[in-house]
């Protein structure tokens, strides 16, 4: 899987969110190697999209269409500014990968110097799932550096409060510790979702 994250502040939302529902029903159909996407706006008006593909030559492809160019364009005129592109070939899927029944979305951006110790605690799903039923898993995107874009689908965002509450193992703290140091959260309270 490869995954595009892209940044950006934005305050013209709904025109957004419209600009993004026109791309899922005419543009998506004809996106080679398109999976899906979460798209949502957090508190400070800052666009967050995780788009992925199965492939980054798939996802290189979509960018070259024509129609995707002149789209991509009236789109980035929304944003207040200029965007943030992340292109993520290591990308690793947690639980059932996220779900578009999330009632809450976070997305976790950080850096770690080694990304299989990250993995390696994503890997043990049993554990999560048993000490935070309120994730309902998420995808994990590593650049080269380090840097990561970690998005997590929660059920509701009540229950990802009661669920940061609840104090881990201790190999399960030290892990997270190493893991989130420096990160920055980005809470989508109105996360929407396309899928292929």
């Amino acid at each position: 899987m490869f995954i595009q994250m892209i940044q950006a502040a934005c305050t013209r939302q709904d025109e957004a969110n419209a600009m993004l529902e026109e791309w899922r029903r005419d543009l998506a159909p004809g996106a080679p190697g398109w999976l899906g996407g979460t798209y949502g706006f957090t508190d400070d008006d800052q666009l967050m999209a995780v788009v992925r593909f199965a492939s980054r030559e798939e996802a290189m492809a979509n960018s070259a269409r024509p129609e995707q160019s002149a789209w991509a364009e009236r789109f980035m005129a929304l944003m207040d500014g200029p965007a943030e592109f992340h292109d993520c070939d290591d990308v690793t899927m947690f639980m059932d990968g996220g779900s578009d029944d999330a009632g809450f979305v976070q997305i976790i951006r950080g850096k770690v110097d080694d990304p299989s110790r990250l993995k390696a605690m994503l890997a043990d799903t049993a554990s999560l799932h048993d000490m935070r039923p309120d994730i309902l898993g998420g995808t994990l995107a590593v650049e080269p550096d380090g840097s990561f874009i970690e998005t997590v689908a929660f059920t509701t965002e009540a229950a990802a409060r009661e669920g940061e509450k609840v104090e881990p193992p201790t190999e399960v703290r030290q892990e997270l510790e190493y893991a989130m140091h420096g990160a920055t959260f980005h809470d989508l309270h109105h996360p929407h979702f396309q899928s292929a």
